[in-house]
């Protein structure tokens, strides 16, 4: 990445001030608050994210939407020219890629999420950002990141460089220790939350507090409490980004209208729920491992059970389904395994029905995504499909419903020509 990047002209040395994003879970809902933050304030946002639902696209926004086909196109057979047939990646690739597109299209800021881990992050090649953020830390992606903790919050705080602010979402105690000694040794002043600043939640909103602001937000447009904690963490940043004014409208405005398909997002009426009775609601939502499956079982509680909860799962081999499923199973009435559709390393429906059936849950196996919402959808319930953000795209690609939870729109960026 670092080869392909000189080759490239360096574009990471070209870009807007940058806000780097690491963590386990909410990575992109923190990302996706800021960014509707920031344009409702008026400044132009370039975002770059992983991975898609429906279409690549969705990894790349400027100033605000999805980079267009052409564009696209233009920017990876620059970055595959400048490759000259060396070893790569997708991720080096595409991010490339998306660096070279910021580089050359102006905006105020860049929002980067990092793909995988930190340290040895394609993303982490940007050496001077302009602020950090550390969502949750728990454990995911073992086989790359470590099966401890203590691992794992290494190679994500390896995003963190010298002099430069971070924000830290709620860890546990170990992985903060973690945490803090990187920093100690990089010279990072930490905002952390529950020490520099905290969050109260209420019934008509949340409370923000630190020695800098105090602000009161309203229940954001993203539903649980986990995604009022990643609103926290937004508007947490917003005080250690003193270049960027964003007044109590525009934070309302931004927390409200924020838009991030698959968490736990109603699906509309479309081609696959075209047939489902309007007694029954329908479900989306892309979490895959041990703390998504706690934060779900958290938010069904809450919001889901004034009619009987019906699971459909399908998942990755590189995850765990009894940790996923274990926090849900007091609120399934049944449950549906199905194998993830084109996906090679997709757990079988059949394994995935012996899971849950281990669990305790009243458990089958449908042959595909259409018939199990057939079958989940027979009488009035709460159905739920979960397991995979992969999962989650195939079922918006199937609803006909754009990624971005209404209709895309086109653009034709005129790139500033650099030596990028």
């Amino acid at each position: 990445m670092a080869r392909l990047l000189v080759l490239l002209g360096r574009p990471d040395r070209h870009l807007p001030p940058v806000v780097h994003v690491a963590g386990t879970n909410g990575k992109g809902s923190v990302i996706a608050f800021l960014r509707a933050i920031l344009e409702a304030a008026g400044y132009r946002v370039h975002v770059y994210t992983s991975p898609h639902l429906v279409r690549f696209n969705e990894r790349i926004r400027l100033g605000g939407r999805l980079i267009e086909d052409e564009a696209l196109e233009e920017l990876l057979k620059d970055c595959i020219r400048a490759n000259r047939g060396n070893p790569i990646t997708f991720f080096e690739m595409t991010t490339a890629a998306a660096f070279v597109a910021f580089a050359r299209v102006p905006a105020d800021i860049v929002l980067i999420e990092t793909g995988l881990g930190g340290r040895l992050d394609a993303t982490n090649l940007i050496t001077q950002p302009y602020l950090t953020i550390l969502t949750p830390i728990s454990i995911d992606h073992q086989f790359h990141l470590g099966h401890r903790l203590l691992q794992i919050a290494a190679e994500k705080a390896a995003i963190l460089k010298s002099h430069c602010p971070a924000v830290v979402g709620a860890q546990t105690r170990s992985a903060l220790r973690v945490i803090t000694r990187v920093a100690h040794a990089r010279a990072v002043p930490l905002w952390r939350q529950n020490y520099e600043w905290r969050l109260r939640h209420r019934e008509f909103g949340t409370v923000f507090e630190s020695s800098a602001a105090r602000r009161l937000f309203p229940i954001p447009g993203l539903v649980g409490n986990h995604q009022r904690d990643n609103a926290g963490i937004a508007v947490a940043s917003l005080d250690q980004m003193p270049e960027f004014t964003v007044s109590d409208s525009a934070l309302r405005v931004g927390l409200t209208q924020v838009e991030w398909p698959a968490r736990l997002q109603l699906l509309a009426r479309g081609d696959l729920t075209r047939d489902v009775s309007l007694d029954v609601q329908l479900w989306v939502d892309g979490g895959h491992n041990a703390a998504a499956g706690t934060v779900l079982a958290d938010t069904v509680r809450k919001h889901l059970m004034d009619r009987p909860l019906r699971l459909i799962v399908g998942m990755l081999d590189n995850k765990s389904p009894e940790e996923f499923l274990a926090p849900l199973v007091p609120y399934v009435e049944r449950f549906w395994g199905i194998s993830i559709a084109g996906e090679s390393s997709s757990i079988s429906a059949a394994n995935l029905t012996i899971c849950a059936r281990r669990l305790g849950l009243t458990a089958e196996q449908a042959p595909n995504i259409v018939a199990a919402i057939k079958a989940a959808s027979s009488t009035q319930s709460h159905v739920l499909i979960c397991g995979s953000l992969y999962l989650a795209g195939q079922v918006l690609a199937a609803n006909n419903e754009a990624s971005n939870g209404r209709p895309q729109r086109k653009l034709r960026p005129s790139f500033r020509k650099r030596h990028v």
